[in-house]
């Protein structure tokens, strides 16, 4: 199968998928995540174990195996270079850049992408913290926690906010919570509430969506 720019889609879908956290990705989730109709996923999915890019047992998870993780490592890399690139050399806001990238990484050369990684001096991870592959394809996932999921007393450093939702991303840089920031978790309010962080002086309370799209160190 070539590596269409639907192939490379999906097998960068499902290694993002369980880059930071191990629950595993089943069709059914590949289809909410990728906004498709299960069925189409269902017969993609085929497809990709068919070309060897994944493994799949009828109603189980899905895998990448080692040729579509490199191919998976390959689109990411190209992806979260190009959002940091967009944001660093052009002035694009974080919550700008995703959909541009989206576009950008199937059209730009090798060459290019070489020469925007030397540019920016190597960086080791994108504007939402999430860690850029190097050129080997090796990747490095710091020691996280989804702030949904720490302790009452943790304390930690902003590592990681998903970019899945733009208008989320607005709404948690003008309060203030932005990658690198120092957090301490306050608690929870009753009744399954809100969590309530300081982040500096101030207490934020953010609901399960916004708690659960950051992440923390450990």
């Amino acid at each position: 199968m070539p590596a269409t720019s639907v192939v490379e889609d999906y097998v960068k879908t499902i290694y993002a998928y369980t880059e930071w956290q191990n629950a595993p990705v089943t069709p059914s989730a590949l289809a909410a995540r990728l906004g498709l109709a299960a069925s189409s996923v269902t017969e993609m999915v085929k497809k990709l174990a068919a070309a060897d890019l994944v493994n799949h047992v009828p109603y189980g998870a899905v895998t990448l195996t080692d040729e579509g993780r490199m191919l998976a490592v390959r689109m990411v890399r190209r992806h979260r270079l190009i959002e940091t690139w967009l944001v660093e050399s052009f002035g694009y806001g974080w919550d700008e850049v995703h959909d541009e990238a989206e576009v950008l990484e199937h059209a730009i050369s090798d060459r290019l992408l070489d020469a925007i990684y030397e540019q920016l001096g190597r960086p080791r991870r994108d504007p939402h913290g999430d860690p850029i592959p190097a050129p080997d394809g090796s990747v490095t996932i710091p020691d996280a926690i989804a702030l949904a999921q720490a302790p009452e007393g943790h304390v930690g450093r902003v590592l990681r906010i998903s970019d899945r939702n733009p208008m989320l991303l607005r709404h948690l840089a003008a309060e203030g919570v932005a990658v690198d920031s120092d957090v301490v978790v306050v608690g929870r309010k009753p009744f399954g509430g809100s969590l309530t962080v300081r982040l500096g002086a101030a207490e934020l309370d953010l609901g399960d969506e916004a708690a659960s799209a950051i992440w923390v160190s450990a």
